[in-house]
């Protein structure tokens, strides 16, 4: 209506809040063609500037808010809304130091608001200046008028927050007596004592501290910190005080696990045996499923290993008689040999395993956690098709068991069953909507990293990049939706919960989700890199060139049959996609788009045509060099992209970097090979004088003097044992000079008894496939046939069953496996 009024028609700060509103009904468009507008009618009006900044960071873009406040500020420098929107923005993108700015300004234009107070405070703990961020703190304090007997949750947080910083800043003492003055006035009683115990023990008042860790122990007996801290102040000097410190709590807590637990940790000998003993006999005849996990970090140790064995070999025999006099319940034998499967898959004799676990299963075939077991083990030994069989059939003893179904769709997906696999999630997820969409919204990201594992392996690569994504947007909305807690956690005092947000926010990327989505990306984008996906269609044009007619004739009407499929497929495609559209639209206007903004859809055929594969495969590596520098394999992503990018320097950096984590990888030596002679073909004349200079000066202290072929020879002479490490130099012997392929595939296909990492066979047979080695189809049976006798189970050295499979399965098979058996239990 003011708009309407040709006297107003012009006026800027209508125009940018007509604008403001269009964006709320999410017409962005319009949106930003009125803002413009009326800031161009009025560039000195704050309010138009303010408008800007808002629709700017709706979109996300908050540095280009950020730069749309300031300009308000400099029109209205005590606006108190611009500059709270501005603090909030400096504070998402870290800009510490001005978000310390804005928030004193805050404080002198409202003293009496708690938020201003508070704000100012965490700017100066995030900073790391703790005394500032004190003094800020406990002049607030004294400002809050609570009773000294009365408890308020917020004032609480707020002295707990305190005595964090105090705690951060190494003020022991003052930490603890503040901790004890205010004491009454806490709500978190146990938080109080774990403070207490912590901070005695780092000033040395040791009786004090035990004293509190008793009383804490007392109250949860299954707490291993809680020892830590009493062992700490007791100081037992033998292993009989240290031992009597566990038998005295085990004496009033008869039914707590861990002091039991612990002390297996640091006996030995016949005093390992004896408690080993008694901890078995409780847990076999109670039936503890978990026994195994409780047990498993034990299995460093060799001599320990023996003794459970020789223990639960006279429990298999049913002969030991409880300590109570009691008979033993028929149940005992079921879970010792449960436990034995566990044992013996441990050490990697699935033989055994598969005896017990199907022992137990001939005893009662109506326990889940048998079939589950049996599952595992298949796992191992590298058949998961078996695998994935079982436990199948273990959740179906319970279909309403959500984590066994999702075990299945695991094991479904690393046997790339990935239609089997949606099918099972499909039992837990929203009626009406796709399985895959309705994990996406959920970010489920277990289930998207295996999935775009499996599609890797089956070489669908555009499906895998979409997963991973979605993936990588799952972590952008996480990074997104602490926006709204800025303001929140003020307003509640939820201060300490608060911090370690920020901080896990920082860090979020370092996330194991995060890694194995970036790493498939990574590698995906180097394939497409080295063989991009050619058009189909002008392969077809070529390929018709050379046929008869009978056999163009043949292959046009396979293309018709093929196209009439992928049409009907499409069109059932569409229908459900229209119906889950219709289900859906009004949440996803209103929640997706209003929030966050449309998002571009990800189509899998777009992704692995992309234009510079490598571009994008860097966007991927950044936040793992940022975050994740202490991973090898970070730096070994990054050398690979940078040499087919042929950027010298960073390759250097790369295997520098790498080369300071473990000098002795196996892949890292791939890397040094290949960058060493890369530099030399490229020659001095290429580079850059200085470059060159580098480049030399560096390598130098690597290769000390050595070529290249004697440098791998040492590498082969140094790790004649592992077999991750000789095929390595195997492929850079034939890498060097492809004249030696029969010496380097011996070397790479050698089986002797001494030889560690067994569970790595698959990556050889995976190289002998793939051409790393030239042309070798017999050496590839010899080798098959040598390992199925090794490995009888694993389904990549099985012979070929029928026509359709070949003597040799298929990289991609076999890359299915090599990862599995490596998997610990």
């Amino acid at each position: 209506m003011i708009l309407s009024n040709p006297k107003f028609a012009e006026h800027g700060e209508t125009l940018a809040m007509k604008g403001l509103t269009l964006n709320c009904l999410g017409k962005k468009e319009e949106a930003y063609e009125f803002v413009r507008k009326g800031l161009r009618n009025d560039v000195k009006s704050h309010v138009c500037w303010h408008v800007y900044g808002l629709l700017q960071r709706s979109d996300k873009k908050y540095d280009e808010a950020i730069k749309c406040y300031r300009n308000a500020l400099k029109l209205d420098k005590d606006n108190l809304q611009i500059l709270r929107d501005l603090s909030l923005l400096q504070i998402q993108m870290r800009d510490l130091e001005g978000y310390r700015e804005t928030r004193y300004q805050l404080l002198q234009l409202r003293p009496t608001q708690r938020a201003s107070w508070i704000g100012y405070a965490i700017a100066y703990h995030l900073l790391k200046d703790y005394d500032m961020a004190l003094k800020l703190l406990e002049e607030f304090r004294k400002t809050q008028q609570i009773p000294p007997n009365k408890i308020d949750y917020e004032y609480s947080e707020l002295i707990l927050y305190q005595n964090q910083v105090m705690r951060e800043a190494d003020l022991f003492q003052e930490s603890l007596e503040h901790i004890e003055t205010y004491e009454k006035q806490i709500c978190d009683k146990l938080m109080v004592e774990e403070i207490k115990g912590e901070m005695l023990l780092k000033l040395g008042r040791l009786k004090e501290a035990g004293e509190v860790y008793k009383e804490l122990i007392e109250r949860n007996a299954e707490n291993w910190y809680y020892y830590e801290g009493l062992e700490k102040s007791l100081q037992p000097s033998t292993l009989e005080e240290r031992l009597q410190i566990y038998e005295e709590v085990s004496k009033r807590h008869p039914r707590a696990v861990s002091p039991r637990r612990l002390p297996l940790n640091f006996v030995s000998g016949e005093k390992f045996r004896e408690l080993m003993d008694k901890f078995l006999r409780v847990n076999f005849s109670k039936g503890c499923p978990p026994l195994f996990t409780t047990l498993k970090s034990l299995y460093y140790n060799p001599e320990k290993v023996k003794f459970i064995f020789s223990l639960t070999g006279y429990c298999s025999s049913f002969c030991f008689v409880p300590e109570n006099g009691e008979k033993e319940p028929p149940t005992t034998l079921l879970w010792v040999r449960y436990f034995l499967a566990q044992h013996f898959d441990k050490l990697g004799q699935c033989s055994l395993a598969l005896d017990y676990i199907n022992a137990a299963i001939a005893s009662t075939p109506t326990l889940i956690e048998l079939f589950y077991l049996k599952a595992k083990i298949y796992k191992h030994v590298g058949n998961l098709k078996e695998a994935a069989k079982w436990m199948d059939e273990a959740q179906s003893l319970d279909t309403a068991d959500r984590f066994i179904n999702s075990k299945c769709a695991k094991y479904m997906l690393r046997a790339n069953m990935v239609k089997d696999a949606e099918e099972m999630c499909s039992k837990f997820t929203r009626e009406g909507t796709s399985a895959m969409e309705n994990l996406n919204e959920m970010q489920c990201m277990w289930f998207q990293t295996e999935c775009a594992a499996a599609y890797q392996r089956l070489g669908k690569y555009g499906d895998a990049l979409k997963k991973c994504h979605e993936v990588e947007r799952h972590f952008f909305e996480i990074t997104d939706d602490q926006f709204d807690f800025h303001t929140y956690c003020m307003r509640k005092m939820t201060l300490r919960a608060y911090v370690d947000l920020l901080r896990l926010e920082d860090v979020l990327r370092k996330h194991a989700f995060y890694f194995k989505a970036a790493r498939s990306a990574i590698e995906i984008y180097l394939k497409l890199h080295d063989n991009p996906l050619t058009n189909e269609s002008k392969e077809q044009e070529v390929n018709s060139e050379n046929l008869s007619a009978k056999e163009l004739k043949k292959m046009l009407s396979k293309q018709r049959r093929a196209q009439k499929k992928a049409k009907l497929e499409e069109e059932r495609k569409h229908a459900e996609r229209e119906r889950q559209q219709k289900n859906q639209k009004k949440k996803r206007d209103e929640e997706e788009e209003e929030t966050s903004g449309p998002r571009e859809e990800l189509v899998p055929e777009k992704l692995e045509r992309v234009e510079n594969p490598l571009e994008e495969a860097i966007k991927f590596l950044i936040p793992l060099k940022n975050l994740i520098g202490d991973n090898i394999d970070t730096h070994l992503l990054a050398f690979e992209i940078y040499f087919r990018k042929g950027k010298f320097l960073l390759m250097l950096q790369s295997v520098k970097r790498a080369f300071a984590i473990n000098s002795n990888n196996p892949w890292l030596h791939e890397c040094l090979i290949k960058f060493s002679k890369a530099g030399m073909c490229v020659g001095s004349t290429n580079l850059p004088e200085i470059v060159s200079k580098v480049l030399t000066q560096e390598m130098q202290k690597i290769f000390v003097n050595k070529n290249l072929e004697s440098f791998n020879e040492e590498f082969l002479k140094h790790n004649a044992t592992s077999i991750q490490h000789q095929l390595s130099g195997a492929k850079m012997m034939y890498f060097l000079d492809k004249s030696r392929q029969e010496k380097a595939i011996a070397v790479a296909t050698r089986l002797d008894k001494n030889m560690r990492d067994k569970n790595t066979l698959t990556k050889v047979f995976e190289a002998l496939l793939d051409g790393s080695f030239g042309s070798c189809h017999t050496q590839c049976e010899e080798y098959q046939a040598a390992c199925h006798k090794l490995f009888p189970f694993t389904s990549a050295f099985m012979p070929a069953t029928n026509e359709d499979d070949s003597s040799i399965a298929s990289v991609n098979h076999t890359a299915i496996n090599h990862d599995l058996l490596s998997n610990e239990i």
